[in-house]
């Protein structure tokens, strides 16, 4: 088996069929299996997958158990040389398979792949190539360096602004909605941390791919639509917390033993900081609307 697909789905059903749709174009010439493991959705997406894709290999959990675990689900019954964690609320281009699995298989040294994110207005989407998220990168981030001098390493190395988005590189983490992995990579270095329940897993294993010796890449050749965030629209609240939380389990998994104790509590800092003001404002909002 040359490829598996998966996909972890929570109550975005139309989209689903229209992934679906896509990877099945996509992978014709290829020998692949497609997982899609359900949270818990209560808008019949099972139903959906079993009657339109008798094909694809459903597990469904009886709550919602967040994304890293639920792609270990997958995972872990999977066959592929490869696998590819994809979001329900992506378009894969038919070319997409044949192209990636095309580059890793000739780049033996390569742990990971992205390709280029498109929004649905054809806007290019910068969390296709990212860097570590080191004390200063993150502050950079946080403090609004980054986009003060979008094209500089120096000040936007989070989004590696120096790259273009046109040509291949050689990056340092992967987006968890297109993020094509050697499965022997994975079998060294262990699965998704499920600590994390919704964000900051892709920056986790992304990070431990590297420190395994192997490169990630970004690979533009081809791309993906990601019609962004439609899974967690309903409770933004609650992807707030679970997003800043992601980010203070990465900094204490990877960074509190390599930087100063200042470092780390300026970063931390930061991230409760904005994680109040991005509360702040949503509470705003909504008792104007």
């Amino acid at each position: 088996m040359k490829l598996s697909v998966l996909i972890v789905n929570y109550n975005v059903k139309e989209k689903l069929e229209q992934c679906l749709r896509s990877v099945e174009i996509a992978a014709q010439s290829i020998e692949s299996e497609v997982f899609v493991v359900d949270n818990n959705s209560t808008d019949d997406s099972c139903q959906m997958v079993g009657t339109q894709f008798p094909e694809v290999k459903l597990i469904e959990n009886r709550e919602n158990v967040g994304f890293a675990k639920a792609n270990n689900q997958a995972i872990q019954r999977a066959s592929g040389e490869y696998v590819l964690l994809l979001n329900p609320d992506t378009v894969v281009q038919p070319d997409m398979f044949e192209k990636t699995l095309a580059f890793m298989d000739q780049h033996l040294d390569g742990g990971g792949l992205g390709v280029a994110m498109y929004d649905a207005n054809g806007v290019f989407l910068s969390e296709s190539k990212r860097g570590i998220p080191t004390p200063w990168t993150a502050f950079c981030k946080l403090f609004g360096l980054s986009k003060l001098f979008p094209t500089s390493d120096f000040f936007n190395h989070y989004y590696l602004g120096s790259l273009s988005n046109n040509e291949i590189h050689e990056i340092e983490i992967l987006a968890g909605a297109c993020m094509l992995l050697r499965k022997s990579v994975l079998d060294r270095i262990g699965l998704l941390d499920e600590e994390y329940f919704l964000y900051g897993e892709d920056i986790d294993i992304s990070y431990r791919i590297i420190q395994a010796g192997y490169k990630n890449y970004y690979f533009p050749l081809t791309r993906i639509t990601h019609y962004k965030g439609l899974s967690t629209q309903k409770k933004y609240e609650e992807s707030l917390r679970a997003f800043y939380s992601s980010m203070l389990i990465f900094v204490d998994r990877h960074f509190a033993h390599k930087y100063s104790a200042p470092s780390i509590w300026c970063i931390k800092c930061g991230i409760k900081m904005k994680a109040a003001l991005a509360t702040m404002r949503m509470n705003c909002k909504n008792k104007h609307a």
